[in-house]
């Protein structure tokens, strides 16, 4: 006899409503505070950390934190030589300061996106926002009107101002406005944590404790390297190309770890700076990146692991690979 088909992943909707909702008339104050002059337009983050054009239709942004707190930054940033920090705008917007630290993960960029009157983008993906690989994308509107859309996954969705909204970002999607007046959102880039799923709806909250989701750790304060500084070490060239589909392969190339006068760890190989955030238990991630990979660092070598939801593989570089 045999035995009854085991049931497949169950597919998980293209968007969510988050608790709690926020005071949409305290933001929409707030972000008078902040218009009194012309945002710059969107640029992408390209492969291997450069910042590409900007974009060519109406969509400016201010960034609220971004790499090394830059306020001229408007693109979503990703692994390089600083972490995330506040830009001084942030300042301006205490009520908006309060609810981000409230949010319970690790946050990259956030950044106020203003979409101009006739302004649509093309139809596009956002491959590192996936659930698997532990990114998540928040949205909280502050200004809209019905004529501001976002078509996700081939559903419109019009998201009100105050509401706290997930959206899978993995998916092709695209805005657009048909309005005559500018719609402009929070967009939040953060880690998965089990303490943000807490804030999903209950049936996300059951689906996503089965589904094969990668679950990052709470942010950590810095605490002492294990090993002697610097600290040298062979790395496959695939475990810093954050778009390789295999992290542990590659050819092993000359890797340094050091920590700058502000006390950031940071690590240097193939002429590129990476700034590294702790996660616990002497474990790393890159920081502007999940801990789909992290290293281990210990005085006989060093332990990388790479994990695509709840999978983990691991490389071990013996000492023999390892200098002080």
């Amino acid at each position: 006899m045999n035995a009854p088909a085991r049931p497949g992943p169950v597919r998980l909707a293209e968007a969510a409503r988050l608790t709690p909702a926020f005071d949409a008339d305290r933001l929409a104050r707030e972000l008078a505070a902040v218009t009194s002059h012309r945002w710059q337009r969107q640029r992408i983050h390209a492969p291997g950390g450069s910042i590409g054009e900007a974009t060519a239709i109406d969509w400016r942004v201010l960034p609220l934190r971004s790499p090394g707190g830059d306020g001229e930054r408007t693109d979503p940033g990703g692994p390089g030589p600083v972490d995330f920090a506040p830009t001084p705008w942030l300042d301006r917007m205490p009520y908006l300061r309060e609810i981000l630290a409230g949010i319970p993960a690790p946050l990259n960029a956030v950044r106020l996106m203003a979409l101009g009157p006739g302004a649509a983008s093309q139809p596009h993906c956002d491959p590192k926002y996936r659930l698997d690989r532990g990114f998540v994308r928040l949205h909280i509107p502050i200004v809209t009107h019905p004529e501001a859309v976002l078509v996700l996954d081939g559903a419109e969705h019009c998201w009100q101002p105050g509401e706290f909204c997930y959206g899978d970002f993995s998916r092709e999607h695209l805005v657009r406005n048909t309005g005559r007046t500018v719609r402009v959102h929070t967009v939040i880039d953060a880690l998965l944590t089990e303490e943000l799923v807490d804030l999903f709806p209950t049936a996300w909250q059951a689906a996503l404790a089965e589904a094969d989701v990668l679950f990052n750790r709470p942010a950590l304060r810095a605490t002492a390297f294990p090993s002697p500084l610097p600290y040298s070490v062979l790395l496959p060239s695939g475990f810093t190309d954050f778009d390789h589909d295999d992290p542990l392969e590659g050819q092993l190339e000359p890797a340094q770890i050091t920590q700058q006068p502000g006390g950031q760890l940071t690590l240097t190989t193939a002429g590129r700076l990476l700034a590294l955030a702790p996660t616990g238990d002497g474990e790393y991630r890159f920081a502007g990146w999940s801990e789909q990979r992290t290293l281990t660092p210990a005085d006989d070598g060093v332990l990388l692991q790479v994990r695509r939801g709840r999978t983990t593989r691991n490389r071990h570089l013996p000492a023999a690979t390892t200098t002080h």
